[in-house]
């Protein structure tokens, strides 16, 4: 049963921050975390040692550092910053962590890259009818959270947490 715990709510979490950030431009804390307090319930139980979590607590710490400078920096938000950082608690600090962060810079730049041809064209696209949330057009933001769920959601399968719960069934 702990097994479907870690299958659903990294997904679910991740589902919640897309859909709040791109019609909201905010990200709710507790979907953060409840990232991180999931992941170190979970981690014990499935059998990832103190070694094994440590090094996951050094990969999001890495990570929250580099969002904590782009935060001050005002390049990126808040709510991504906390939510990458959560994120990357469960990819530990090996080649899932930067296959999980090569997705995010990837459809991240693609998001970026829609967003703007949305606002270019949103006269034309609410003309013929078509709905366009109020945020992506009257924001200067662009909801990262959609590529930082999307970038963590194609990772998910080679995250730490994951392996060790489908090993603990096996």
């Amino acid at each position: 049963m702990l097994e479907v715990a870690a299958l659903l709510i990294f997904p679910l979490c991740m589902s919640i921050a897309a859909i709040s950030d791109l019609l909201t431009m905010t990200i709710p804390n507790r979907v953060s975390l409840a990232l991180a307090v999931s992941f170190l319930v979970l981690a014990p139980i499935f059998g990832l040692s103190a070694a094994e979590i440590g090094m996951h607590l050094v990969g999001a710490g890495a990570v929250f550092f580099a969002c904590f400078t782009l935060f001050a920096l005002n390049v990126m938000g808040g709510g991504d910053a906390k939510l990458l950082a959560a994120a990357a608690l469960w990819f530990g600090f090996d080649s899932s962590l930067a296959e999980f962060l090569v997705y995010v810079a990837f459809i991240g730049g693609a998001v970026t890259i829609l967003v703007l041809l949305l606002r270019s064209q949103a006269s034309t696209i609410m003309a013929i009818g078509l709905p366009l949330p109020h945020s992506l057009t009257a924001a200067k933001k662009i909801p990262y959270g959609v590529a930082i769920a999307v970038g963590g959601m194609l990772a998910f399968p080679s995250s730490g947490l994951l392996l060790a719960a489908t090993q603990k069934v096996l």
